[in-house]
């Protein structure tokens, strides 16, 4: 089951509490106070897992608490500290307060942790509080509590390339095509109900290969900004993309206006979010083997000329046309993985 948004209460442990003792020694009459220090209770943490590609186990365990630390004891004894707790998750996690909305983190790599409860202090002994005017303290701090709070954590798909079109247009064809992706493939609409990630290698040596990823995400129809069909909610998986490539059936059962459905699909990427609708994209006919008289597919192929767009034709059922898209989109993301590397940003700030 694939699981992308849960919601989960974590708690920091609480600090020892601090102890009031008085040493007892055979041949020492005035002994002086000895109370120890109470231990310090444990953090939380969340680490990127690459073990884990959903939020499916954090649903079903909603509630995360470190113990109680160790209390202080006599011959100034330190509490035990209480273990810290780590919680992983996937790869491409973001984490909110739960509460206010406020960004925390933004998980996006391999073994990257982050702070997000801070553990209580304990508190002091008495020995702490002995001075010239006061020999036998009786008093010590009690421990501090652990900080806690609500999150909201929501995976987002660390992709490259993402694929979006009607349902149908070939998306799922194509990414187990050009990866070893093997999402559900059918003829009938919505075969894809969750996102599919794939790895595609394109050049480079036996020593060393190029790759980029791509994600599959369910189709879109008009109107799923307003929650039609399996609505918008997994456009989120292609907010971190570099590139979008369209895909856009021109067979001869497909729809009879292919520009129509193109400009249907920007038009709820831009419902969603702007700036997913101003990435860079290029556009793909699909299913080419069974245009009929190409006459759909040449409208297409002048529209994006005349929008200066990029523009493919391919089949994922015979190949043709596949190797010159995965080699410009390639190259594209390579140039674009250059321009965000050259692109500072700001302390904090999450990546788009």
């Amino acid at each position: 089951m694939f699981i992308d948004q849960v919601k989960i209460y974590v708690k920091a442990g609480d600090g020892g509490d601090g102890c009031v003792s008085f040493r007892r020694e055979k041949y020492v009459p005035r002994g002086g106070p000895d109370g120890g220090d109470g231990g310090k209770g444990g953090d939380v943490f969340l680490e990127a897992s690459p073990q884990l590609s959903t939020l499916i186990d954090l649903r079903y365990q909603q509630h995360y608490m470190v113990k109680h630390a160790e209390n202080g004891s006599g011959q100034n004894s330190t509490g035990k500290n209480s273990p810290d707790l780590v919680i992983p998750v996937p790869v491409g996690t973001t984490v909110r307060d739960a509460q206010t909305n406020e960004p925390i983190a933004d998980l996006t790599e391999v073994g990257q942790r982050v702070l997000i409860v801070r553990g209580g202090r304990g508190g002091r002994g008495n020995s702490h509080f002995k001075s010239p005017t006061r020999q036998a303290p009786r008093i010590a701090e009690p421990g501090q509590k652990g900080e806690e709070r609500w999150l909201q954590l929501e995976l987002k798909l660390l992709a490259d390339v993402g694929l979006v079109g009607l349902p149908n247009a070939g998306k799922s064809t194509l990414i187990s095509v050009i990866s070893a992706a093997r999402p559900k493939i059918a003829d009938y609409p919505f075969t894809t109900l969750e996102p599919n990630l794939g790895v595609v290698t394109w050049g480079g040596t036996r020593n060393q290969e190029y790759h980029f990823t791509v994600a599959d995400i369910p189709g879109l129809i008009e109107g799923a900004h307003e929650g039609k069909g399996l609505g918008i909610q997994f456009l989120k998986h292609i907010e971190r993309t570099l590139l979008l490539l369209h895909l856009v059936d021109v067979s001869e059962i497909g729809s009879e206006d292919p520009i129509h459905d193109f400009e249907v699909v920007r038009a709820e990427l831009a419902s969603y979010s702007q700036s997913l609708a101003e990435k860079p994209f290029m556009v793909a006919a699909t299913k080419i083997d069974v245009a009929g008289n190409g006459e759909k597919k040449e409208r297409l192929r002048r529209y994006c000329k005349q929008k200066k767009i990029s523009f493919f034709e391919i089949s994922a059922a015979t190949g043709k046309g596949i190797k010159p898209l995965i080699r410009t989109l390639g190259n594209q993301v390579e140039l674009l993985r250059k321009k965000r590397a050259d692109t500072p940003t700001a302390e904090g700030e999450l990546l788009p």
